[in-house]
């Protein structure tokens, strides 16, 4: 391409910054839509993410620790153990977003992240692997977040690959170590930047600078786990949870800082005052902040073809908020919001856009399902 990714990330975001002025006032409600929600699969373990096979099967992970396959009618196909090195599940970590590379028609080649270590001192990894004849193989870890830290929560775990084939892995704070998100020597609270094989790409925007996580994509954040990238605008955007509300939508730019635990527009969960900022100068403001908390798990950008007046749009899946939120999306701001599926009262851990142009979901919990939003 004549623009590198980062470079033409660093443009986009500095248009939609110019055009949105305010992404908290209140917004309208959009019209409604029919639809209908259908059951596809049920007794999931804590799923956590979802991908589309080629043969039109679903490939699914639970927390616990187990890869699933799917037939196309919900049935189970395949579950194994992901024997992931050195893995952790406890609390918020185990095994977590599954990503099939762009060559998977080819290669068979998929990335999973996971939490790895002990309670004492653990991270988030990301391990590369081949899925051939439904059997994990040739798994291999290409990076592991530094450093290793107690605990069991704000891992992140999300993942993207961009159109040059690098990949974008989002990270967490760590929890009880909020203000590394703002030191550029290591990888909480960022998103970082990696070659398919746990490279540092020679245009990242810290690469080669002294004392800076050559890794890092951008940094300023709490929990990031949502990231989707738009091929038809070049834009990448991500949410992440915020404390006691100032849950975040945000447009993400290389070497760009959004601002945590600086700026936010939550508070402590004891009510205690975070920071006495909501914005702080040389810090991304977000496009569009959630208070009271949503808990944004999951993100998708409608592209099908079964909901036209859905095109462009995002959808937010929520854990708090039990509901999948649509945000429709004007001149690069947030310009409405609608609530979905708040009736079923369910924690909603993951949301895609299928091959089919259904939207898929999964349910959080130790019985949790695969779910398809269709037209009506």
């Amino acid at each position: 391409m004549n623009m590198s990714i980062v470079k033409k990330l660093k443009a986009l975001h500095q248009l939609a910054l110019s055009l949105t002025c305010s992404a908290l006032l209140s917004l309208p409600l959009v019209a409604e839509t029919a639809w209908r929600i259908d059951t596809v699969a049920s007794d999931l373990d804590f799923a956590w993410s979802l991908a589309f096979m080629p043969d039109g099967r679903f490939l699914v992970t639970e927390r616990t620790g187990q890869l699933v396959i799917l037939n196309a009618d919900g049935s189970e196909a395949k579950r194994q153990a992901a024997a992931l090195p050195d893995m952790f599940v406890a609390a918020q970590g185990g095994l977590l977003d599954v990503l099939l590379a762009a060559d998977f028609d080819s290669s068979g080649r998929l990335f999973l992240s996971y939490s790895c270590g002990n309670l004492n001192a653990n991270s988030t990894c990301l391990a590369s692997a081949q899925l051939i004849n439904d059997e994990l193989t040739a798994i291999r870890p290409i990076f592991r977040a530094q450093p290793e830290r107690r605990g069991a929560a704000h891992y992140g775990g999300r993942m993207v690959q961009l159109p040059d084939e690098t990949l974008v892995l989002t990270l967490g704070d760590g929890f009880d170590y909020r203000e590394q998100a703002q030191n550029k020597a290591n990888h909480l609270g960022k998103t970082v930047r990696l070659t398919v094989d746990g490279a540092v790409p020679a245009d990242n925007p810290f690469v080669n600078q002294a004392g800076i996580a050559g890794e890092i994509f951008t940094l300023g954040h709490r929990n990031v786990q949502g990231i989707v990238y738009d091929p038809q605008t070049g834009q990448l955007f991500s949410h992440e949870h915020g404390p006691k509300g100032g849950d975040e939508l945000n447009l993400l730019s290389a070497g760009q800082n959004y601002g945590w635990p600086v700026a936010t527009y939550g508070v402590d969960y004891t009510g205690a005052r975070v920071s006495p900022y909501q914005r702080f100068v040389g810090m991304q403001d977000p496009l569009y902040v959630w208070t009271p908390s949503i808990a944004p798990a999951g993100m998708t950008l409608y592209q099908g073809a079964l909901f036209p007046e859905w095109q462009g749009n995002i959808f937010v899946s929520a854990l708090a908020g039990k509901a999948l939120h649509r945000l429709q999306l004007t001149a690069g701001k947030v310009t409405a919001e609608q609530v979905l599926l708040a009736d079923l009262a369910t924690r909603l851990r993951d949301v895609r856009t299928g091959p089919d142009g259904a939207i898929y979901l999964l349910t959080d919990g130790a019985k949790g399902q695969l779910l398809r939003l269709l037209p009506n």
